[in-house]
């Protein structure tokens, strides 16, 4: 696959009122290079996913807590979605975007062998923002996430793929550009560019 995707079709426009981003196996390594350049007082929503051993207590939000000049917490249910923070999935559950904007938590059966799925995530958080929605596939080992990256696509919002040359794990990233062949395809470091010219709010 032609790993620099053509991007003609791409509908950049922005501004967007939510950032969802997906990620298995080598993503921790392209959010220490994303994460940090999200602006102060962006004017957007980040909730990020990644599969996580459900046995175990995340450490991502002390991870990147420090690193982002963004709020950045884990998730709760029926949590208020606020502009100019970050979220977190917690493991073993499904996280999904419900009118408010809040998250919800569920337990349902996994999709796509993984629970949390990044599609089930994608594709709630497309139901409720449309076209005012930015997703971002990075990488990881399976499908996981090309099925949420075309609902976003198909509701309107903008679609972002880590190119799969630059990706850990390339299987992730593959399978959404097959799926969404219109994506705009970056590098990481093309990614934080991307992400670092987004809108922020009026700060008092």
């Amino acid at each position: 696959m032609n790993d620099q995707a053509p991007v003609s079709e791409s509908r950049a426009v922005g501004p967007w009122d939510a950032i969802v981003v997906g990620g298995s196996s080598g993503a921790i390594d392209v959010l220490n290079v994303l994460l940090p350049a999200l602006p102060v007082g962006l004017a957007a929503s980040v909730i990020v996913l990644l599969h996580l051993p459900c046995d175990r207590r995340s450490r991502l939000v002390e991870i990147f807590g420090y690193r982002c000049d963004l709020p950045v917490l884990e998730a709760e249910d029926q949590q208020a979605i606020l502009p100019g923070h970050v979220y977190f999935g917690p493991p073993g559950y499904h996280l999904l975007v419900d009118h408010g904007p809040r998250l919800a938590l569920s337990i349902d059966p996994p999709v796509n062998f993984s629970r949390p799925s990044i599609d089930v995530l994608f594709q709630s958080a497309a139901d409720c923002y449309g076209e005012r929605l930015l997703g971002v596939v990075l990488s990881g080992a399976n499908e996981d996430g090309a099925d949420g990256l075309a609902a976003i696509h198909a509701a309107g919002g903008h679609a972002v793929v880590q190119a799969p040359a630059t990706a850990a794990m390339r299987a992730m990233p593959d399978a959404a550009l097959a799926r969404v062949p219109a994506s705009q395809v970056l590098t990481p470091e093309d990614i934080a560019a991307f992400l670092a010219q987004l809108p922020t709010q009026r700060l008092p």
